[in-house]
């Protein structure tokens, strides 16, 4: 009775300040029909159909952010991997193949919706947070005012593919996960990857039509012919490449710890090995045995003998399995380029571009801004890839973009990451092998760098993902607790 007086004794105005949000909500839940129909109007059916696809896919993820479920970074982890597979079946559906499409942004705006448990906790994040942001944020900046001015919008597009991968930092550091959380959410990532591999399987062997209809289309040589065992491996992802990194980020975890396997256990790592070697990207191999010498050489002695054991066995089975598989010729060929790089013509290519650039680069050290390599070049170039859409040296596209000034500060955040890192690993207790984890991404994802960027879109989600996961989890145990 005492808490049924208190509520109706209440004034009006507490009554105004509760109810205005509830009222505010439904009357945007009454207008949002509305406006959706008024714009679905006036654009396209081939457009308001892609706009539904995108809402479909990120309405979960907002979802998901609201009630701070722990489900939000595999969700969105989902829709990298699947989204340019939702693009292919849907431009093939409507048999009109389209260089830009709406169903692009789908991963960028579904994984913008970390935002919102970032902001709820902004006042909890800690100082050597606050300083690694500030850095990036100056070469951000920077990149940003050089690419408006030269760039156009695309300068847009590559800024949200820098900045939004990034939040996954800040996310960790304010979003309270214990063991058992960050354990299943690898497992997830795990699992996404053997289902990544067994269409990558699939397709090696059948093409499925949506999936020829599209490399017929996209004019790009270098992943191989529309047939059977002819085609270059992209499963789900957009190319190769993508592809590849998205399994190798993966396997690592999966090689090292059996909690990290997903639910097929070893069946699902040699699914995901044989898939990594059907996109024949060779980086990517760069990119595991980096990553598992930094995670075993950072561990105990008993450890590291064990997983060197492991290892040697599934290589041993590798090696008796794959010249078994179909199509196994050109798999076999492609790896034993490694053991004569200098003849290689990829590499040789690589060697070229890095002597061509470097004029470039030093030529103009005020750098070409944000837009200015990689895809965004799409946006100003009519749908086709710019000038420097394609770079093959992550150093000299992060030189290019951010020049000498912003460059500095990149690559200085880039060793207060690994400073703290290396800090969380010495503290040897139950958080070690997470930082250990986190610390095997940066080694792989900088080394790479002699190779391409990782750290924009898809590559820089999955590489801030297992850094944020060593970085900041203890803080965030600690908070909880």
């Amino acid at each position: 009775m005492r808490n049924e007086g208190r509520l109706f004794n209440q004034s009006p105005a507490m009554w105004n300040s509760r109810s205005l949000p509830i009222v505010a909500m439904g009357a945007a839940a009454c207008l949002l029909p509305f406006i959706i129909g008024f714009i679905s109007a006036k654009i396209s059916p081939a457009m308001s159909q892609q706009g539904a696809i995108v809402l479909a896919l990120v309405f979960p993820a907002f979802v998901l952010a609201v009630i701070q479920s722990r489900l939000l970074i595999p969700y969105t982890l989902v829709v990298w991997a699947v989204g340019p597979e939702i693009r292919r079946i849907s431009d093939w559906m409507e048999g009109t193949y389209q260089s830009v499409s709406l169903l692009s942004i789908a991963p960028l705006l579904a994984s913008t919706m970390i935002l919102i448990p970032v902001l709820r906790g902004i006042h909890q994040v800690q100082q050597p947070l606050a300083r690694i942001a500030l850095y990036f944020a100056v070469a951000l900046g920077y990149g940003s005012l050089i690419g408006v001015a030269k760039n156009g919008m695309g300068f847009a597009y590559d800024l949200a593919n820098y900045i939004i991968p990034l939040m996954i930092l800040p996310y960790f550091a304010v979003r309270p996960f214990d063991i058992k959380d960050i354990d299943r959410l690898l497992s997830a990532y795990a699992n996404i990857a053997v289902a990544v591999s067994a269409y990558g399987i699939i397709q090696y062997m059948t093409v499925p039509p949506w999936d020829a209809f599209w490399m017929n289309h996209v004019e790009m040589n270098s992943i191989g012919q529309p047939y059977p065992l002819e085609i270059r491996v992209f499963s789900t992802l957009n190319s190769p490449g993508p592809c590849a990194f998205f399994l190798a980020g993966a396997l690592m975890p999966m090689l090292m710890e059996k909690r990290w396997r997903g639910a097929l256990g070893w069946l699902g790592v040699v699914l995901t090995l044989v898939c990594l070697m059907t996109t024949l990207v060779r980086s990517a191999w760069l990119l595991v045995f980096i990553m598992l010498l930094a995670y075993i050489l950072t561990s105990s002695s008993k450890g590291k003998w064990r997983t060197i054991l492991q290892l040697v066995v599934l290589g041993a089975l590798l090696v008796y399995i794959v010249p078994k598989l179909p199509g196994a010729e050109g798999l076999v060929a492609r790896m034993e380029t490694l053991t004569a790089i200098e003849e290689d013509r990829s590499y040789n290519d690589r060697l070229d571009l890095l002597h061509t650039m470097l004029p470039a680069v030093t030529g103009n050290p005020v750098g070409q801004g944000l837009g200015s390599v990689g895809t965004g070049t799409k946006l100003d170039n009519g749908g086709d890839l710019g000038e420097l859409g394609i770079m093959d040296n992550g150093f000299i596209a992060l030189f290019l973009t951010f020049g000498v000034p912003g460059a500095i500060f990149f690559f200085a955040a880039l060793f207060l990451i690994a400073k703290k890192l290396v800090s969380r690993i010495a503290a040897r207790n139950s958080f070690q092998p997470y930082a250990r984890l986190g610390f095997a991404a940066w080694a792989g994802a900088f080394a790479n760098l002699i190779s391409d960027n990782g750290f924009p879109g898809l590559r820089g989600y999955v590489v801030w993902t297992l850094i944020g996961v060593g970085l900041w989890a203890k803080d965030a145990m600690a908070e909880r607790r």
